[in-house]
């Protein structure tokens, strides 16, 4: 992720527009969707600083990631902003740049509660991921640093607790990246992922200029740098398993991942965006051990054998065939990457076919949401773009650093660019790096938080009035994990059928979509939901209303003589 657009062949990019321009030959189509800029009215003041003070350290380009979770359990969604720190040559200011979290007091209105919070961490904030670690019924949230990482424990009084050093889930100095809790081996306790980039210190960091002009380095000028993996040992502490697991027997320049079941065979498996370098999918046999598997199942590169440079990530069944697929974003003048899902874990580059680069190829591509703006039944894609080089205009003008974010909208199984239609293209540029897609005002509609780098973020109010319906379904684990990491839900409305999966980190280095949301078009009620938990309990539940959020609790269904039990549904309620 260097200038590496700057530096392509005159051939590659030659072809790289006219694949462009084909793409976005669809656009224009029209749509329901219609984002508002919300941000004035929010009451969030946080202003991103990545930590710059001219020297142009690698580690700049690629801070931050943020998270949106219930931290209070009071059911609306708040957001947690990492930001970056004063890096060696910056002048440090008072007070120091930190991490911000801003509880959601309703009405799409926030409050800073950093400092009674005690998330407000001075690091340098990378990736984050947000779990219920020692199922105790809270989110707990753990931040992935330049630096030692942090383990804050949710008390559940709207305070955490810094227990890194108990847990022993610092990692060092590293570069991290994207973090992610997933239970590999199905024992009811989240074990941790921990991807880091390159191994960078100050000591060998090299100026570099293209044409005279200063520029950021990037991961080919350092070394690749293998990931962590912590094992959840049940009372408070990880083991470090990272050989043992296998995860370590590989070193890549990790960027963004999201952990699913690829192949459905019932455990938790590992997809890793590595920048300008093959990505990994690392295979659970079941017991957490893994074997990396990228190459084999079609996702170490694109279409043309070409390794990205990978950004971020998410999962999700586009086409409705119930097999999750995946997405990643990547550099300017490269397509990002819709890897479907051929079937038990082997995959496709479908970019082409399905038009998922347009209106994308001149901008580099950071945080990325596969979800359901418009309700009805298909998962869009929303893409944050900005450059990582602040004067990149000077040396390549077909590009820029602050620009436009992309909506694609699917359209049966296809994409059309709807950027314009739906208000993106109205907004000030920015340069994005993490993005954020969640309920914020529990209005049945899909928001979205875009961090800035540099600058103060985003938030975009979904307005969509089409009329569609919808069902949001959150997981309480009993003998599993307690939020139901890692479970499958499907939801059978009359022919429409989907299928999600409960994850916790994704997208670009950060965390959203605890609560699982459906769009049911003009359906009005949903006839089947089946919950498939990590151990192999199935929960059924039948005849569930529209438009309410439906709380499952593992066993809450039972079978009797092979027939589905039917429960009342009274855990949910209407949104």
């Amino acid at each position: 992720m260097t200038a590496k657009g700057v530096d392509r062949t005159a051939a590659r990019a030659a072809g790289a527009c006219l694949t462009w321009l084909l793409l976005v030959s669809a656009a224009g189509a029209q749509s329901a969707i219609r984002l508002r800029d919300a941000t004035a009215e929010s009451g969030i003041a946080f202003r991103h600083t990545d930590g710059s003070g001219g020297h142009r350290y690698i580690v700049e380009t690629v801070a931050s990631g943020l998270a949106t979770l219930d931290y209070d359990g009071d059911g609306l969604t708040d957001v947690y902003f990492l930001n970056g720190a004063p890096l060696k040559g910056t002048p440090w200011t008072e007070p120091p740049p930190r991490n911000a979290l801003y509880r959601n007091l309703g009405g799409f209105r926030f409050e800073d509660v950093t400092q009674k919070s005690g998330v407000g961490d001075t690091g340098h904030g990378l990736g984050v991921a947000a779990a219920d670690f020692d199922n105790d019924g809270h989110l707990d949230l753990y931040v992935s640093n330049y630096g030692p990482k942090i383990l804050y424990r949710n008390n559940g009084d709207g305070t955490f607790t810094d227990v890194t050093r108990r847990a022993g889930v610092a990692d060092g100095s590293k570069v991290g990246a994207g973090a992610c809790f997933l239970d590999a081996d199905a024992d009811g306790h989240l074990d941790l992922y921990v991807a880091n980039y390159v191994r960078f210190t100050y000591d060998n960091h090299v100026p570099r200029t293209i044409r005279g002009v200063p520029m950021y380095h990037g991961p080919r000028d350092y070394d690749p740098s293998p990931a962590t993996f912590f094992r959840n040992n049940g009372d408070g502490t990880f083991a470090d398993l990272s050989k043992e697991s296998g995860i370590a027997s590989v070193a890549g320049t990790g960027m963004g991942t999201v952990c699913f079941d690829c192949d459905a065979d019932g455990d938790t498996d590992v997809f890793v965006c590595n920048d300008v370098r093959a990505n990994f999918l690392f295979l659970n046999d079941g017991t957490g051990k893994f074997v990396e598997s990228g190459l084999i199942r079609g996702v170490a590169y694109n279409f043309y054998g070409q390794a990205n440079g990978s950004m971020g990530a998410d999962c999700g069944d586009f086409d409705r065939d119930g097999w999750l697929d995946l997405f990643m974003t990547d550099y300017q003048n490269e397509l990002p990457v819709l890897y479907k899902n051929l079937g038990n874990g082997f995959f496709e580059d479908f970019t082409f076919r399905t038009g998922a680069g347009a209106g994308s190829l001149p901008y580099v591509k950071w945080g990325t949401g596969f979800v359901d703006f418009d309700n009805d039944g298909d998962l869009d894609l929303f893409l944050a773009c900005g450059h990582i080089q602040d004067n990149i205009e000077r040396v390549d003008d077909s590009t820029a650093y602050e620009t436009y974010n992309v909506l694609l909208e699917n359209v049966g199984g296809k994409f059309v660019d709807v950027s314009a239609q739906c208000g993106l293209r109205s907004l000030p540029k920015r340069s994005a790096r993490g993005a954020a897609f969640d309920d914020l005002d529990n209005d049945g509609r899909i928001d979205v938080v875009v961090l800035n780098s540099r600058r103060e973020p985003t938030l975009l109010r979904n307005e969509t009035a089409n009329g569609n319906h919808f069902l949001d379904v959150r997981l309480q684990g009993v003998k599993s994990n307690r939020d139901g990491v890692g479970a499958q839900v499907t939801v059978i409305a009359g022919e429409l059928i989907q299928r999600a999966e409960v994850h916790s980190g994704r997208g670009y280095q950060g965390h959203f979509g605890t609560r699982l949301h459906f769009g049911l078009g003009q359906r009005q009620k949903v006839d089947r939901i089946e919950v498939r938990w990590l151990g192999g309990g199935l929960d059924v539940l039948l005849d569930a209303p529209a438009d309410r959020l439906l709380t499952i609790r593992e066993g809450s269904s039972r079978k009797e003589r092979g027939q589905e039990h039917r429960r009342g549904l009274g855990s949910g309620r209407d949104l």
